[in-house]
């Protein structure tokens, strides 16, 4: 226990650890009841919220099951739905047409149309990145990575850029996609099967680096490495549920969900381990730890943890003026809190100058919804997805008159 604490680090993670001990506790003798959820209905709705005070929440559009929003140049929104349609919002209509052209979807388990990108030159060339499970025969499916061009409301010129292994089952099918200030594609991998995460000869449980064509960056950590993927930029990851560039220091901040309890953020760095399944904070579904220790020499400690586990899913940095009390601070979406149905909200995370957490906020408590996505818009507001059969765009904004 000494030598884990010697870092600052450590400590934090430590002190989290006996911390959230008490709140995942011992294997439960039967599953956890749901708390009831009621549609969501029509809004607006005004909360109090730390630190920036009342907010208003308003519904924008209604959906199924949406995943990740992109915003277009013009103040459009490009949305998808987790069963394969492609949706587009101007000035706060949703078009009830999908964009045609996205390609076949497997939807079983955790997958489906998932995370949208646009290219950084995209005013001039309209290239439109998507992440998506493909079906690939006997009912199996594969993370995959698809671009397509947008011209006339229509997604044109689309092609596999990249196909990943395929497994029996339904999990770890998801993925995220965002573009790096050098340019490159990164893109995330499920890794929930078996040691898949710590196999280099995979591209599953890993955050791959591309070029823009889909092609192997000669600068890659793993270029030339003997039983290497030369896609792989980080590897020991379970499922990635957020994904972006920090908007400050444009490092690459990754989220993924641990078992029961263990979901983390980390900070990317080229070629690093981050352990998955040999060292986690959390514990198996029945309730045995899945390390007994949670740190170890040669693998990457997470920025934080969560115990018992969100289920985290969707993360941006704020950077607007519109919440001048929330600037710089960390927003993650919540599907549920401690495996319990009913509990999704919106979090919100406070750090200090060295990166080191401060304290957390839960809100949209009251909603009950499953919060798949949150991201700032052009307009410096926020938005969130929620992951419902009636599923909805949500804007939130400072109520009129108060900062």
């Amino acid at each position: 226990m000494q030598a884990l604490m010697k870092t600052s680090r450590y400590g934090r993670l430590i002190g989290m650890l006996i911390v959230g001990m008490t709140a995942v506790g011992h294997a439960q003798q039967a599953p956890p009841l749901g708390i009831p959820t009621p549609p969501l209905g029509p809004g607006p709705w005004v909360f109090d919220t730390a630190e920036q005070h009342r907010v208003r929440v308003s519904v924008v559009a209604r959906l199924s099951h949406p995943w990740a929003i992109a915003f277009l140049p013009d103040g459009g929104m490009l949305i998808t739905e987790r069963s394969g349609r492609l949706r587009i919002v101007r000035e706060g209509v949703l078009d009830p047409q999908p964009i045609s052209g996205v390609p076949p979807v497997r939807t079983d388990g955790n997958g489906g149309l998932m995370d949208i990108a646009l290219h950084p030159q995209f005013a001039a060339n309209g290239l439109v990145y998507l992440t998506y499970t493909k079906p690939v025969g006997n009912g199996r499916g594969a993370p995959a990575l698809a671009r397509g061009r947008l011209q006339n409301g229509l997604l044109t010129d689309v092609k596999d850029l990249l196909v990943t292994e395929a497994y029996d089952g339904n999990s770890g099918l998801n993925g995220r996609v965002t573009f790096g200030r050098d340019g490159k594609i990164y893109m995330s991998t499920g890794g929930n099967i078996r040691n898949v995460a710590q196999e280099p000869s995979s591209l599953r449980g890993k955050v791959l680096r591309l070029n823009d064509d889909g092609s192997v960056p000669d600068d890659n950590p793993f270029v030339g490495a003997v039983g290497h993927r030369p896609e792989i930029y980080t590897l020991g990851h379970r499922n990635t549920l957020g994904l972006i560039v920090h908007p400050q220091s444009g490092a690459i901040w990754q989220h993924e969900n641990g078992p029961n309890g263990g979901d983390e953020i980390n900070i990317l760095s080229r070629g690093r381990n981050y352990g998955w399944p040999i060292v986690s904070f959390g514990r198996d579904y029945p309730g045995p730890r899945i390390s007994e220790h949670p740190t170890r020499e040669g693998f990457e400690s997470p920025l934080l943890v969560w115990l018992p586990a969100i289920a985290v899913s969707g993360i941006t940095v704020y950077t607007s003026d519109r919440f001048p009390a929330w600037k710089g601070n960390v927003f993650v979406g919540a599907l549920r809190q401690g495996g319990i149905p009913g509990t999704g909200h919106l979090q919100r995370i406070v750090f200090n100058d060295r990166i080191e957490e401060l304290r957390r906020e839960s809100m949209l408590v009251e909603l009950r919804q499953r919060i798949r996505e949150v991201r700032e818009g052009l307009d410096g507001l926020l938005y969130v997805l929620t992951d419902e059969d009636d599923g909805a765009l949500l804007r939130i904004e400072p109520v009129a008159g108060e900062r």
